[in-house]
């Protein structure tokens, strides 16, 4: 097991401005040489022929096809619309206002 003192653990909390009680440090210890042991396995598995990945599953995207499909009338849409202009909603001017 890697060796992760309290010691260790408490100086590198007040390195990072955290506090730490002596148990939460105590069970940091424990918890990182846990950590650094399970590095250290991996590490010396041989990975030669394993090949790279960013996933353990195959991905593929599912995506349907882009075909045009009915649409809402724009006139009939814009007739709901609180106020129409030139085929267009006019909406209040947001920009350069204070």
């Amino acid at each position: 097991m890697s060796d992760f003192s309290t010691d260790t653990v408490m100086r590198l909390a007040r390195m990072s401005r955290i506090a730490l009680t002596p148990e939460e440090a105590q069970d940091f210890a424990h918890e990182l040489a846990g950590i650094t042991d399970s590095i250290e396995r991996v590490q010396k598995l041989d990975l030669e022929n394993t090949p790279a990945t960013s996933h353990p599953l195959p991905l593929e995207n599912v995506m349907r096809k882009d075909e045009v499909g009915p649409t809402l009338d724009r006139d009939e849409v814009l007739a709901a619309a609180p106020e129409a202009q030139d085929g267009m909603f006019r909406v209040a001017q947001i920009l350069g206002e204070e």
